[in-house]
């Protein structure tokens, strides 16, 4: 009997997301769960393993796109074992900015700048060639990334508590208020050095401020918009980047992750980079497009408007 479905799964560093997808470009179903990044996510298998029971039934094919898949030799072979055990059908795996930037420029040319948990971008030049950049990790890279604008936001907060750097536009009250903690400058950094003590994941969890950060930019606080100038600085430079390398000044680039739904980023970004293409399928589309010719269907135009369509009925667009 022909197996008519196939399974697209985006894992990054804060979320995963699997999908199953028809042959008509419908979704059959999808399933959300926590980050699956094995850099900084010890229970990485556990939720994969959660993700794909009971999936084996009518599955033609998968497509895997995994954060830190290919940057590390230990941890790309471990995966590779994982996902061969609980995905017995053909698959594919692949970094998960790849798939995006499949997704996004629907296997053709252009430059994706990804800003999630940590950063990074990928691109294909007009002759094919791909290349990376960024994505080295939060030790000594990562700039622009949520993590990097949740620290720098730490590190603000901290330099505005004991005085060596002026509270402007109420930055340690929006923060404090953020938080529920005492505006107090004591007992507000008695709590941050509380909560500190008590993170279980850090990058995740200092990477999940970033979105209230971009708020109180939207709203004038100084620091705020300081913090994400420096982000886009820092992000402009992946895309410089991959310019030089595939010899293509004119390539386009587009976007994922949570960090860049930022209207004062993207704007910057457009300063520095010119306008972003808006991405022609999310993350996960790339992964659906690898697993459908995995599977030899024939992803047509029809097939990819389908998908589209179903992908932001679902809310997952």
């Amino acid at each position: 009997m022909q197996k008519t479905e196939i399974v697209a799964i985006d894992g990054g560093g804060t979320k995963t997301l699997l999908l199953r997808v028809r042959q008509d470009g419908t979704i059959a179903a999808w399933r959300k769960a926590g980050g699956s990044n094995p850099f900084d996510v010890p229970e990485w298998r556990a939720v994969l393993t959660g993700l794909m029971m009971g999936q084996q039934q009518n599955l033609a094919a998968a497509a895997f796109g995994m954060a830190g898949f290919g940057e590390s030799g230990r941890l790309s072979r471990e995966l590779t074992e994982t996902l061969a055990t609980l995905c017995p059908a053909p698959h594919s795996i692949h970094n998960d900015v790849d798939m995006a930037c499949r997704g996004a420029f629907l296997n053709g040319p252009g430059i994706l700048l990804l800003s999630g948990t940590g950063s990074m971008a990928w691109g294909m030049g007009e002759d094919g060639q791909t290349a990376r950049v960024g994505g080295w990790g939060s030790l000594f890279g990562d700039e622009g990334s949520a993590y990097w604008i949740g620290r720098l936001a730490l590190s603000r907060l901290s330099q505005c508590l004991d005085g060596r750097a002026a509270d402007e536009s109420g930055f340690v009250s929006r923060f404090a208020a953020l938080q529920g903690w005492p505006e107090d400058a004591a007992l507000c950094g008695s709590a941050l050095q509380e909560w500190y003590a008590n993170l279980v994941e850090i990058r995740p969890s200092v990477a999940a401020l970033a979105v209230e950060i971009g708020r109180f930019a939207e709203q004038g606080c100084e620091i705020a918009r300081e913090i994400f100038a420096q982000a886009a600085e820092a992000l402009a430079c992946h895309v410089h980047g991959l310019r030089r390398r595939l010899s293509g000044e004119t390539l386009r680039w587009s976007y994922a992750g949570g960090t860049m739904r930022s209207p004062i980023l993207r704007e910057a970004l457009t300063q520095e980079c010119g306008a972003p293409l808006a991405p022609g399928l999310p993350p996960i589309g790339g992964a659906v497009l690898v697993a459908a010719a995995l599977a030899g269907w024939q992803a047509d135009e029809r097939f990819i408007a389908q998908l589209a369509v179903s992908l932001e009925a679902e809310g997952l667009s």
